[in-house]
């Protein structure tokens, strides 16, 4: 990996410590300069025109996706952000009074927030399955749970709240045993992680943009097995979902694209492929393996400091680093580090409710190192976090 190329092309490492990429990733300029070239196509001849000759670029997205999560072009759904592609999924799942989803410790608050939805609505109960002894979902206890009226299986594979990776593969294979569909909440770790949809077991996968990935903001995907594909409905369609067949019924696109809606953005549709391709030139496991070793080098180093606690779960864990500092206010250290020009960010228990109120915390710092960042920034980063604990 020549990282060296990678930070000239990334011109935000000039101007900050970005340690925040579970957050949001800083963009490269290739990703940055295919948006602005859509955007000032648009100012210049108008946006459909604009999209009109985007179209192979737009392609390209669905292609780039494809090869990401190993999967057919044609099970690829680009949307507006994560969440929306998340509840496509979610809400098109046909649930009734009585049936089980079960779910997992550490799932993201507005997943739980859909789950409580469709309870009131529908009738649907939530199952948690408890964690293990490394604190990820407990496989045997899954099995145990999973009976006639488990209707899916939803899961986050890293938390938004720590480095914990939760064994998605093994869970799938609990999934397809037992015929149950299986949701996976990818956000945290689409970019950072080598995804395989075959290998994961997945039926849909959900995930973003802006995070790992380095896209824009405003961008998101979904994956939907072929297979189950027609056992879904989409919470809302409109003419670009689905057409019209007067008088009084419509026929759904034959693909993914269904859980899409006419309006997007284009200039973002394009740069997140950009990014895509962006991450598969370097290649998913040389940038695993980076993120991984830089994160458990600097875990390490951060466990050994007076004060600080790290509050990562989990038998293998990714590059989200979460800690708690002894008798420091979590939004003050973040205060402090900017003003250093290093950033990180806090998680509460607002994001991940089971698991935190289970852990008795309510606020913590998190940071997620990404494979454009140096060890040079993470020995400036823990000069500075030595300062604070003083």
């Amino acid at each position: 990996m020549d990282i060296q190329r990678i930070r000239a092309e990334t011109p935000g490492v000039e101007k900050v410590i970005h340690l925040n990429n579970c957050g949001a990733g800083l963009m490269p300029e290739p990703v940055l300069d295919a948006i602005l070239k859509h955007l000032r196509m648009e100012a210049e001849i108008g946006g459909y025109e604009a999209e009109d000759h985007a179209e192979e670029l737009l392609e390209n997205t669905y292609k780039g996706l494809s090869r990401l999560l190993n999967c057919k072009v044609d099970e690829i759904a680009v949307v507006e952000n994560a969440t929306v592609a998340w509840d496509m999924a979610f809400y098109g799942i046909p649930l009734d009074q009585g049936d089980v989803v079960l779910t997992s410790v550490s799932e993201y608050a507005s997943n739980c927030i859909a789950y409580l939805q469709r309870a009131q609505r529908d009738g649907m109960h939530i199952r948690v399955v408890p964690n293990d002894s490394y604190g990820q979902l407990d496989i045997k206890a899954l099995e145990n749970r999973i009976d006639a009226r488990v209707k899916l299986i939803s899961i986050s594979h890293v938390p938004t709240s720590g480095g914990l990776i939760n064994p998605v593969s093994e869970i799938g294979r609990v999934a397809r045993s037992a015929g149950v569909p299986y949701l996976l909440d990818a956000c945290q770790s689409a970019g950072q992680l080598h995804l395989d949809v075959d290998d994961i077991g997945c039926d849909m996968l959900s995930a973003t943009g802006r995070k790992f990935l380095r896209g824009p903001r405003g961008t998101g995907f979904l994956y939907v097995r072929e297979s189950i594909m027609e056992s879904l409905m989409p919470p809302f369609l409109d003419l670009h979902s689905a057409v019209w067949v007067p008088p009084e019924s419509f026929k759904m696109r034959p693909n993914a694209r269904r859980f899409e809606n006419w309006e997007n953005y284009v200039a973002g549709k394009i740069g997140l492929g950009t990014a895509v391709d962006y991450a598969l030139d370097i290649g998913m496991d040389g940038i695993e393996k980076r993120i991984k070793d830089l994160a458990e080098n600097l875990r390490t180093r951060m466990s050994n400091m007076s004060g600080v606690a790290i509050q990562d779960l989990g038998q293998e864990k990714c590059g989200i680093i979460s800690f708690s500092i002894k008798e420091m206010d979590p939004d003050l250290l973040v205060s402090q580090m900017s003003k250093w020009g290093i950033n990180i960010s806090t998680t509460s228990s607002v994001s991940t409710p089971y698991d935190m109120q289970q852990r008795n915390i309510q606020l913590m710092n998190r940071l997620g190192i990404h494979y454009y960042n140096t060890e040079s920034e993470i020995d400036h980063f823990l000069e500075c976090l030595q300062k604070m604990g003083k």
